[in-house]
């Protein structure tokens, strides 16, 4: 009877482990940038847009505008992405979206892989980052290719 309690309780336990986000990636940053990929892979360029043009996960086109024409009421109060990948380096780009305070620190824009240091966080929100280390390999992958 004991064992029977015992595998219930690890059934049980198990998936609510499983679904505890995991810890983000601690990322090198080297002078103005984080030069390597948070997932050790390059993300995908079709993902990476559909996040940033997302009303509901990225939500990137509130503040910026960009060569995504079929979204209407982009936003101006940030720097157009188009040509994003001619300004800025991959590295560059991937620091922005993680932690674009590290740069600027009056910056509006969300740290969108960081969980330590911030204030006033949505419940749903704590300890959790914005995008998964995938979604910004993904964002980083979209923005390169977005060239002058």
């Amino acid at each position: 009877m004991r064992v029977l309690v015992l595998l219930a309780l690890a059934f049980v336990a198990g998936p609510a482990v499983a679904q505890q986000p995991a810890p983000p990636v601690v990322p090198q940053i080297v002078d103005d940038s984080i030069p390597r990929s948070l997932t050790g892979r390059p993300g995908d360029a079709a993902r990476g847009r559909a996040i940033v043009a997302s009303r509901s996960v990225g939500l990137c086109l509130l503040c910026h505008s960009g060569p995504i024409t079929e979204e209407r009421f982009q936003g101006d109060l940030a720097p157009s992405l188009a040509g994003a990948g001619s300004r800025w380096s991959e590295g560059q780009l991937r620091l922005r979206i993680v932690d674009g305070s590290r740069l600027n620190a009056d910056t509006i824009m969300p740290a969108y892989y960081r969980i330590e240091g911030l204030h006033r966080v949505a419940r749903n929100f704590e300890g959790r980052t914005i995008l998964t280390a995938a979604q910004v390999e993904d964002v980083v992958a979209y923005l390169v290719t977005l060239r002058d």
